[in-house]
C-alpha cells in the first residue's frame, strides 16, 4: 500500500496553480473522445472543464500572470465553441427522450422533420469544433499553458495565505451577483404597512418604504423580452460564482456546502427557462411556423415546462431577496476553515 503524498497548498499562489492543472487536466483528458464524436458526455465534459479553467483564470487574475495565448479571452473562445455544439446536443437530446414519446403521431412526423434539420446543423457544429481544435491557437494555448504549469508566474500577493485573502478573493464576486437586476424578474412592490415579511429588500420611494414582494404562485409568471435577457443574464453570474466557489470548498463547512448548492440548482433553474425559449425559437425558426398551430401538444409542454422551471426559480429568488440570507452568505465567507 503507498500512501498518496498530497502537494503543499498554503498560500494563494500554491492553490492557483492546483486549480489550473486540475482543470487543464480534464480538458485534455476529453479531447481525443471529443473529436470521435461518439459520446456527447465526453463533449460535456471538457466543455466543462474549459468553462472551469476560464473561472481560473478570472477568479485568480490578481495572483497569476498569464501568458496571452493563454488568458481567459482566449480560452472563453474555445469554450463558446464547444458550447454551441453541445446546445444542439441538448435540444436533440430533450426532443428525443423527453418531449416526442408523449406527443400524437402525426406531431411527432412534424417533429422528425425539424429534427432532420437539427441534425445538419450539429454537423456543422460539429466541423467548427473539430476545427477549432486543430487551430494554431488553441494549440498555442495548451503549449502555452503548460509552460506556465512546469514554471509559474505569480503576482506578489501569491505569497499570502490562502485562508486570509479567500474573503477577499470571494466578497467582490458575490457582491456582483447580488446587485444583478436579475433578482427582480417577477417580483412586485407593496408598501411595507401592509406586508406581514419585513425581512425582503427594502427600498425608499419619496419618504416610503417598499418591500420586494414575488408574485403569488397561483398567478401567471409573464415577462418580458428585457427580463427573459436579466434571467439569462443572472444565470451566467450565478455559473461563475458557482465556479469560483467550487474551487475553495476544502476551507468551509457545510454551510458553504449548501450556498455551492443553491448557486448549482438556480443555474439548473434559470437553465431550464432558458431551453424552453431556444427549443421554442429553434422549431419555429425551422418551421418557419408559430408551433402553437403546427405543433400544439409540443407547444404545452413547453409553456409547462417552462412554468415549472420559473416556479422553482422563484423559491430561490424568494430566499436570497431576503437581507437576513445575504448578510448570512458574507459572514460565512468571512470564516475560511484555518
Amino acid at each position: 500500500m503507498t500512501t498518496q503524498v498530497l502537494p503543499k497548498v498554503n498560500s494563494l499562489g500554491d492553490w492557483a496553480s492546483l486549480a489550473f492543472e486540475k482543470h487543464f487536466q480534464k480538458t485534455l483528458k476529453h479531447e481525443p473522445e471529443v473529436l470521435k464524436d461518439r459520446d456527447p458526455e465526453e463533449l460535456h465534459q471538457m466543455r466543462v472543464g474549459m468553462r472551469r479553467l476560464r473561472s481560473a483564470a478570472q477568479g485568480f487574475r490578481p495572483v497569476v500572470t498569464l501568458p496571452k495565448a493563454a488568458q481567459d479571452q482566449k480560452i472563453g473562445k474555445i469554450a463558446r465553441c464547444l458550447g454551441g455544439l453541445r446546445d444542439l446536443d441538448v435540444l436533440l437530446e430533450a426532443l428525443e427522450n423527453r418531449y416526442k414519446p408523449n406527443l400524437p403521431t402525426l406531431e411527432q412526423v412534424e417533429l422528425d422533420k425539424a429534427m432532420q434539420q437539427l441534425r445538419k446543423q450539429r454537423r456543422q457544429a460539429f466541423k467548427k469544433v473539430r476545427a477549432i481544435l486543430g487551430d494554431k491557437s488553441y494549440l498555442m494555448l495548451k503549449q502555452k499553458l503548460q509552460e506556465w504549469l512546469d514554471s509559474p508566474i505569480y503576482t506578489d500577493i501569491s505569497l499570502l495565505p490562502i485562508q486570509e485573502v479567500l474573503p477577499d478573493l470571494l466578497l467582490p464576486e458575490i457582491s456582483q451577483l447580488f446587485l444583478h437586476p436579475g433578482w427582480l424578474v417577477g417580483a412586485e412592490k407593496e408598501d411595507l404597512e401592509t406586508s406581514d415579511n419585513q425581512d425582503f429588500l427594502l427600498q425608499k420611494t419619496n419618504s416610503k418604504y417598499q418591500v420586494i414582494k414575488i408574485n403569488n404562485e397561483t398567478s401567471a409568471i409573464n415577462i418580458s423580452d428585457t427580463e427573459e435577457e436579466n434571467l439569462h443574464s443572472l444565470r451566467k453570474e450565478v455559473k461563475r460564482v458557482r465556479y469560483q466557489m467550487s474551487l475553495f470548498t476544502e476551507f468551509y463547512g457545510p454551510t458553504y456546502e449548501a450556498y455551492l448548492k443553491d448557486m448549482k440548482e438556480l443555474q439548473e433553474y434559470l437553465g431550464d427557462i432558458q431551453d424552453s425559449a431556444v427549443l421554442r425559437e429553434f422549431m419555429e425558426n425551422i418551421l418557419q411556423s408559430n408551433i402553437d398551430k403546427v405543433l400544439p401538444n409540443l407547444a404545452m409542454q413547453l409553456k409547462q415546462s417552462r412554468e415549472k422551471a420559473l416556479r422553482k426559480w422563484q423559491v430561490l429568488q424568494r430566499r436570497y431577496l431576503n437581507i437576513q440570507v445575504r448578510q448570512n452568505f458574507r459572514s460565512e465567507l468571512l470564516r475560511p476553515v484555518t
